[in-house]
């Protein structure tokens, strides 16, 4: 039977988790749209649509309306707490640099604080008073020569939640903000996201075969956003089918390549092994030769690969 400690932390790697893939799969789309630097003013633009654009948490709560600094900045508070509910860090570890972090990230917290709006400011300025104080206090114990550990990581709790929830804030203040202008943003990332993903395509298809045959969806063809309540409802629902479908072209595209990556890495790991076991042995020396030509021949074969890997394998075990 699961304890509310073990279901709370589960729900927090569960975010954690959520953020750093939103994090992760940004930057490929950011990676192919960079195309290593081949790029114009108009690939400048999507880029930067992509960096500052809301990034998608997928089944997670659909489009998370931070941009990708901020999502970098939130994944970072969500691994702070976790680490030290689960006191990842012995409490004798470097004290010192853990309050350096801590003093780092006190002041961004003012930041934001800074950020928030009038009605809530007091509060906000408070809890990093608060915390300023406690920080204040750490480091002249820790100076004195005082034991700290027990203190460190309720602190590190509290300013990862505190963290967390301004950036949340700020971000659900960002979602209830006018929905054309909402529309009108999302709608531009998908576009950069899609041109992204359609180069993401065209490597795939011209590197491997069979490669997936997903229709990359183009937002465009949904035509201006509307003004009227009803119809930019309707419109938000089909930028969210769109952006499901990008998301799954994405990875199924992505997974053709990781394929050739996977098969390439697994070849090159078995002739390793053969050196040392079974070295000098002409029909594993021409099975990794055929494997090797396959790799070098674009679109790569991947079933063929897949197959002579395989044979690599079978044979080397049998020459143990």
């Amino acid at each position: 039977m699961h304890s509310p400690e073990a279901d709370a932390l589960s729900a927090d790697v569960v975010l954690s988790m959520t953020v750093w893939k939103a994090v992760s799969d940004r930057y490929e789309l950011i990676l192919v749209t960079w195309d290593s630097g081949r790029v114009g003013a108009t690939e400048t633009e999507r880029i930067s649509a992509l960096i500052w654009g809301g990034l998608d948490a997928g089944g997670a709560g659909g489009s998370l309306a931070v941009s990708l600094p901020e999502a970098c900045k939130l994944s970072d508070a969500l691994a702070a707490t976790l680490r030290a509910k689960l006191a990842l860090e012995p409490g004798d570890a470097d004290l010192a640099a853990r309050l350096r972090q801590l003093r780092a990230q006190v002041e961004r917290i003012s930041d934001l604080v800074k950020l928030e709006p009038a009605n809530v400011r007091d509060q906000a300025l408070a809890q990093h008073h608060d915390l300023d104080r406690r920080l204040t206090d750490l480091a002249d114990r820790n100076k004195r020569g005082a034991d700290i550990g027990g203190l460190i990581g309720p602190f590190e709790i509290d300013a990862a939640r505190t963290e967390r929830d301004l950036i949340v804030g700020a971000a659900t203040r960002k979602e209830r903000a006018a929905d054309v202008a909402r529309a009108r943003t999302l709608r531009g990332e998908l576009e950069a996201q899609g041109t992204a993903v359609r180069a993401l395509a065209d490597k795939a298809v011209a590197t491997v075969t069979p490669a997936p045959r997903l229709a990359v969806p183009d937002v465009t063809a949904l035509g201006p956003v509307p003004n009227t309540p009803s119809e930019l409802e309707k419109y938000l629902t089909r930028l969210d089918a769109v952006r499901r479908a990008l998301g799954q072209a994405q990875a199924a595209y992505g997974a053709a390549l990781g394929k050739r990556d996977e098969l390439t890495q697994l070849l090159d790991a078995y002739q390793v092994k053969a050196a040392s076991v079974a070295k000098g042995n002409e029909d594993l020396a021409e099975l990794y030769r055929r494997g090797r030509a396959v790799i070098e021949a674009e679109p790569v074969d991947l079933a063929r690969l897949g197959a002579l890997v395989a044979a690599y394998q079978a044979y080397l075990e049998r020459t143990k």
